[in-house]
């Protein structure tokens, strides 16, 4: 692959806000905004906003993009009564969903229902290719019945096709904090999770396992990183591997109000390091990124996008 796309939303109070947006990069470093920086898709069921996008390549070929079905600002002070944790308890049991075999003409929009009455809301799902059981791990957080919609902790389904989708399992929870943001990679045969960590500590881990749903534990060496930033206000963990090898990790900064949230950068040498050290003097964004996900495509789909009006 020869350049990157990155689909997100942005920071904003407006419903226009809340809805799929793209960027692209030829290097990883650079990025420009697509469609003069307007939405490229628009939610139009459910709550009519998404956040907290992912993309998928499958082995058939096709795109999926999927996102949390939420709007804050359609529904945050009436629906929800201002206050998060009945969003996390009443949320939607619903994802947003929408399908591309070009990643620039795309099906109408899906929702798919994935939890059942026990589950709070459905947030930030991710998707990861299994090659052992050669079907794709869809995982997401969500708060449950089981604990009285304590502390979230990461579920997931496994799907063929994207239509059929497997009764929901606990992925893991961690016993003194919730866990939100899952983001899985695999890399010469080791699996690596990065999550947000509402407490103890708060912020980003990353986590390394011998297979995709069992035992995973914590690299230090990225706490160490991420105890220098003096600020846990990061989030949505999305990492891609750069052309020469090193890892590339985005951060959602979340610790200001206003535009002056969004991603930033960090660098490792090998994500089986853990050492990823911020690195905002080498990108340059048109704006800032809201929670999302980075997808490698070639240089025929980064022109094709680009010219996409």
């Amino acid at each position: 692959m020869e350049a990157y796309l990155f689909v997100h939303f942005k920071e904003k109070t407006t419903p226009d806000g809340e809805q799929v947006y793209f960027a692209l990069s030829r290097d990883g470093f650079n990025w420009e905004q697509v469609n003069d920086g307007q939405p490229v898709l628009w939610s139009e069921k459910g709550e009519k906003g998404v956040r907290d996008h992912t993309i998928v390549r499958t082995k058939e070929g096709k795109f999926y993009i999927l996102a949390t079905d939420l709007s804050l600002a359609n529904c945050f002070n009436t629906k929800y009564k201002g206050d998060w944790a009945n969003i996390g308890r009443e949320g939607s049991k619903c994802l947003s969903m929408w399908e591309s075999d070009d990643l620039v003409n795309w099906s109408e929009q899906r929702l798919i229902e994935l939890g059942d009455e026990d589950f709070g809301c459905l947030w930030a799902p991710d998707v990861i290719y299994d090659t052992k059981n050669e079907d794709y791990v869809l995982h997401w957080s969500s708060s449950h019945a089981s604990n009285n919609y304590g502390n979230k902790a990461i579920y997931y389904t496994r799907t063929k096709d994207f239509k059929s989708f497997t009764t929901p399992q606990m992925l893991c929870r961690k016993d003194d904090s919730g866990i939100i943001d899952s983001a899985i990679y695999e890399e010469n045969g080791v699996f690596y999770r990065f999550l947000k960590s509402e407490k103890n500590p708060e912020g980003i881990i990353l986590q390394k396992g011998n297979t995709l749903t069992g035992e995973y534990t914590r690299i230090e060496a990225f706490d160490e990183e991420m105890a220098k930033l003096g600020h846990p206000a990061y989030e949505a963990p999305t990492a891609f591997k750069l052309s020469d090898g090193r890892w590339c990790l985005m951060l959602d900064f979340f610790g200001v109000v206003g535009e002056g949230q969004g991603y930033v950068p960090f660098i490792a040498e090998d994500i089986s390091t853990g050492r990823f050290i911020r690195s905002d003097a080498s990108f340059t964004f048109p704006y800032r990124f809201k929670h999302g996900t980075v997808l490698s495509i070639t240089m025929d789909e980064y022109d094709r996008i680009r010219n996409w009006k």
